[in-house]
């Protein structure tokens, strides 16, 4: 008999979370050693209906959605989400997060960890982030009675790149042909809160950064954005397109290089379509901070060369002697960044150093074929080692090692005894 595995995650949801919790939970079912149960949540303020969207590549999934039946306790029990949501209800418990993009958590986080058997995240950065996170327990009267800090084995389980999806096929698929620039840089990211230069995947530095760069120049590169804000919305559209006009009015030309504004949801395939068109010739995103960066990894795969920073999540993959990646240094979070519980202003974050910044755009832009090789080498890499299949690989093996053998309720079942016949004495 199976043991039972249920997963509370929104796995029917267009989120980087609903991307994740799908992955997990077909490699589990994959593997076809447990009894699974899916109960889907929600995520924030995303859209829910990904899988019916999906059918044919994820409808499957639908068989497996939790009717409720019994009050039986589920033997394995995970969850997907940030940690301090993280409730024990198995008889082991398995927490999923992509952790965080700074120095370190919140002590709910730190809590929520300890409150499951085992934790996985997708980063050596995100686990550091646990590990180094520590807290004064206090008494009443104000008195250090204790410390907080992460008792509970975390393990790094990267998010693996599907190889059927992401390739290095050039095609002309995805429609440019409003861009006459025939060299043009890539930024995918959401434009999170933060004031100019805050913001966490650092879409206004990148923005200033390709302006300050290419100004006054007579031949320049684009660059594409696809960056909403919130959501794929008209309005979304109309703020970023604001926020882009603001930041252009500080630099000092009238000659600028051109911006094109990318709106709406792209499927995978489309988006490996935008990733591999002749036009966009690298990805560019001088991030703060990134709990994995699949984005990244994704734009890896195409052979062409990567701009970003030289910390957290996404040097797990991206190899600093095959990637533009910028030096600089750990800054505290901005007041207008951070966000309760999550993401602290005492905790710290990057800041590239700007020179190098501009040296990378010029060089990139100048002295194409110099990266090209390299470009290549890193898709190698990327492919023999953090693909799809080997992360489903590293999943089992990690469930092997920690999940203990699980007793199972069995029926007592007597044998039936053949009793002797009496004979009746008369008395």
């Amino acid at each position: 008999m199976k043991n039972t595995f249920y997963i509370s995650c929104p796995i029917d949801t267009y989120s980087g979370y609903g991307s994740r919790s799908r992955d997990l939970v077909k490699a589990i079912i994959k593997s076809d050693k447990y009894e699974v149960k899916i109960i889907p949540q929600r995520w924030g303020n995303t859209a829910w209906g990904y899988i019916k969207d999906h059918f044919e590549k994820w409808g499957f999934l639908e068989q497996y959605f939790f009717q409720p039946s019994d009050n039986k306790q589920p033997d394995i029990w995970a969850q997907i989400t940030v940690p301090n949501e993280f409730q024990p209800i198995g008889k082991f418990n398995i927490g999923i997060t992509a952790g965080m993009e700074t120095t370190g958590v919140h002590h709910s986080w730190v809590e929520g960890v300890n409150r499951m058997n085992l934790t996985l995240v997708p980063s050596e950065h995100s686990k550091t982030s646990f590990l180094n996170s520590t807290f004064q327990q206090q008494n009443q009267q104000g008195q250090i009675v204790g410390e907080l800090k992460v008792n509970k084995p975390i393990e790094v389980l990267f998010e693996g790149v599907d190889l059927d999806t992401f390739t290095s096929k050039k095609t002309t698929d995805f429609d440019l042909s409003q861009i006459k620039e025939p060299f043009a840089y890539l930024c995918v990211g959401h434009w999170l809160p933060g004031d100019f230069g805050e913001d966490r995947k650092n879409i206004s530095y990148t923005i200033k950064a390709f302006l300050e760069v290419f100004k006054n120049k007579k031949k320049a590169p684009a660059l594409i954005l696809k960056t909403p804000v919130g959501n794929s919305s008209y309005m979304g559209r109309d703020e970023v397109v604001k926020r882009i006009e603001q930041i252009k009015a500080s630099v000092n030309s009238k000659n600028l290089p051109s911006i094109y504004l990318l709106n709406g949801d792209l499927s995978e395939q489309q988006l490996n379509n935008l990733y591999n068109h002749p036009k966009v010739r690298a990805f560019v995103m001088f991030t703060k901070g990134e709990g994995f960066g699949r984005p990244l990894l994704e734009f890896s795969l195409t052979k062409k060369p990567i701009l970003t920073t030289n910390w957290s999540g996404h040097i797990d993959f991206l190899k600093k002697e095959f990637c533009c990646l910028v030096d600089g240094e750990l800054q505290n979070v901005h007041h207008s960044a951070a966000q309760k519980d999550m993401i602290l202003q005492e905790t710290k974050w990057f800041k590239p150093n700007d020179g190098q910044v501009g040296f990378f755009l010029k060089d990139v832009y100048e002295n194409y074929k110099n990266y090209q090789e390299l470009a290549k080498r890193q898709a190698f890499y990327s492919k023999e080692n953090f693909s799809l299949l080997k992360m489903e690989e590293k999943l089992l093996e990690i469930l092997e090692q920690n999940v203990p053998e699980i007793a199972k309720e069995v029926k007592l079942q007597l044998p039936k005894l053949q009793l002797p016949k009496l004979k009746k004495i008369d008395g």
